[in-house]
């Protein structure tokens, strides 16, 4: 059985994966003409985005009940990333695909990866956002301020 971390070292993970993407975003900018994203590059962010998604679903129903003006703004956020992951998912489908690549045909089922998987991970995701949110959630602008 693991023992738990010190308190120096609360959320071990989120800390790495913070710092993975803190690293790639560097990385980024170091080339003398950055590339532009490409269909792999969005899938592994929508990937990010859709775990994130699913963290703050668990955080926001774990702190509204004791806890509910916090729970309100976790809940919001989660509303918000669902909204940016849907934004990954689209420009993900008007990107050309790579050699190899299956051709997105919204008239039928995708034939493979990546753009199966994508699809599959942003159904998943999307019955989340249906059980817990409404279309006025996801329409709305949410602004939330300092409530100190």
């Amino acid at each position: 059985m693991l023992s738990p971390p010190p308190s120096g070292d609360a959320h071990p993970y989120l800390r790495a994966a913070t710092a993975g993407v803190r690293h790639h975003t560097r990385a980024l900018k170091h080339p003398p003409q950055p590339e532009p994203a490409d269909r792999a590059h969005l899938d592994v962010l929508h990937a990010h985005l859709t775990e994130l998604h699913r963290l703050l679903d668990q955080l926001a129903e774990a702190t509204r009940p004791p806890r509910p003006g916090a729970g309100r703004h976790l809940a919001t956020a989660q509303t918000q990333l669902w909204q940016a992951t849907a934004e990954i998912h689209a420009a993900f489908h008007l990107l050309p695909p790579a050699a190899g690549d299956t051709v997105c045909r919204p008239d039928r089922l995708p034939e493979g990866p990546p753009v199966l998987t994508i699809c599959q991970r942003h159904l998943a995701a999307g019955h989340i956002v249906r059980r817990k949110t409404t279309p006025a959630d996801l329409s709305r602008s949410h602004t939330t301020a300092c409530a100190r």
